[in-house]
């Protein structure tokens, strides 16, 4: 399968590209930019050489024409980037995984996005595409480094069986993260807004904190 990332020259966009081109898919990283793409993914193809990843670059429309797709813009341009791209995104799953937050002091705190969440806005955008949320809670310093060890659960949710099928298995395939099955997609709003809390645990105690669900 090929994945394509949208906005995915940013922290976030590169540890989920990194892991998924370790565990053997082919890899678009997307950018308004197609020069700055090019040159990030050379980046982090280079930094481990000896994986010889499937990873290259382009701009957002080109990523767009991946088999699976991933949002991973900012969140405030990702719906307008989705639907920027409505056509060749018609059809196929859609992965949000923007987070709403705003940094307050020395905490990050959860903004309530038009539709409850980002992931819903996303789907109201491509009406025509199989919208899931997922990646929210990964620290993207350690989804980059192959070394970190990291080990993480990715909560998947969607109202299309498809789509959440078809993330759950992307996820398996990644190193170090279990996927879990975490319902509709209105659960999106909660696990979003969870990912403020994580941060904030980040900033206070100068870490790299996971999601661990115990009893699963």
């Amino acid at each position: 399968m090929d994945v394509g990332i949208l906005g995915g020259t940013g922290p976030a966009g590169r540890g989920v590209a990194v892991r998924l081109a370790e565990a053997g898919f082919r890899v678009t990283l997307g950018s308004r930019d197609a020069e700055r793409a090019a040159a990030v993914a050379d980046e982090v193809v280079g930094r481990w050489p000896a994986n010889d990843l499937a990873l290259d670059g382009s701009d957002n429309a080109g990523a767009a024409e991946a088999d699976l797709v991933i949002v991973a813009t900012p969140w405030d341009s990702a719906v307008a980037t989705a639907r920027s791209l409505r056509e060749p995104l018609r059809g196929k799953v859609v992965v949000s995984m923007a987070n709403a937050l705003v940094k307050e002091g020395r905490e990050m705190l959860p903004l309530i996005p038009p539709r409850g969440s980002v992931a819903a806005a996303v789907q109201a955008a491509l009406p025509e595409s199989l919208v899931a949320a997922a990646f929210h809670h990964l620290p993207a310093t350690e989804m980059e480094n192959l070394e970190s060890g990291l080990q993480s659960d990715v909560l998947v949710c969607s109202d299309h069986p498809e789509a959440t099928a078809a993330t759950l298995a992307l996820v398996e395939k990644m190193a170090g993260l279990r996927p879990l099955d975490a319902g509709s997609l209105s659960q999106a709003a909660a696990i979003e807004a969870f990912t403020a809390v994580c941060i904030t645990l980040n900033i206070r105690y100068k870490a790299h904190t996971t999601l661990r669900i115990a009893g699963l």
